[in-house]
């Protein structure tokens, strides 16, 4: 188990609970950096990460899901802002569980996520639920990729409609927790494989199936 957070009394407070259950916790960050760091070095079952630490546990969440595919990810944050918890799963994180949860109850919920389930709190799943539910972009069928023979992967879908709204790459990169040089790859990995000319046509074809 490896715990990143900032706040070292919260890393405390979760150490303690997790050993006092015979949860060994192996490393612990203070960052997002230190994070991917420990992480690639103690290859941890679980990493338990603070959305809002320096760096962006997000932005850590993808890196690990990306090199460490057996490694679970789940979140224990301040933040319940639905940006960030959205954010957090598709960076591929398995929980995420809002601080001020029941210290005892954590060691089963992390059990829970080591099984295959979802470390996700009653409250947030019906903020999933209703998402998915709605007509936003991002959990609709895109007609433009079965018509193209290209299927985007669920990072350039963001992208593509961050650009849709009329966002620069570097105003996608801040948004999506990307670099500049990573927003910029991932905008021309959406023209490439829809076979259009520049990422105006990708707007105009986006907004053509979504309006």
């Amino acid at each position: 188990m490896l715990i990143a957070d900032d706040h070292a009394p919260s890393r405390d407070d979760a150490r303690q609970a997790l050993q006092q259950r015979g949860i060994s916790v192996c490393a612990e960050a203070s960052n997002a950096i230190q994070a991917v760091q420990q992480a690639l070095e103690t290859q941890p079952d679980i990493c338990l990460l603070e959305v809002r630490m320096p760096g962006g546990g997000i932005a850590a969440a993808w890196e690990i899901a990306a090199r460490l595919p057996t490694t679970k990810i789940v979140m224990l944050t301040v933040s319940d802002a639905e940006g960030d918890l959205f954010g957090a799963l598709r960076a591929g994180a398995v929980g995420y569980l809002v601080k001020g949860i029941d210290l005892p109850r954590l060691p089963h919920a992390l059990h829970d996520a080591a099984e295959g389930g979802a470390a996700i709190p009653p409250t947030l799943v019906a903020r999933i639920i209703m998402q998915f539910r709605s007509k936003h972009p991002r959990f609709r069928t895109t007609v433009l990729e079965a018509e193209e023979g290209h299927r985007l992967t669920s990072r350039e879908w963001d992208v593509l409609a961050e650009l849709a709204e009329g966002r620069s790459n570097r105003e996608i990169a801040k948004r999506l927790h990307l670099s500049p040089s990573g927003a910029r790859a991932h905008v021309s990995n959406v023209v490439h494989k829809l076979g259009l000319a520049n990422r105006g046509e990708a707007i105009a074809l986006f907004r053509k199936n979504h309006s």
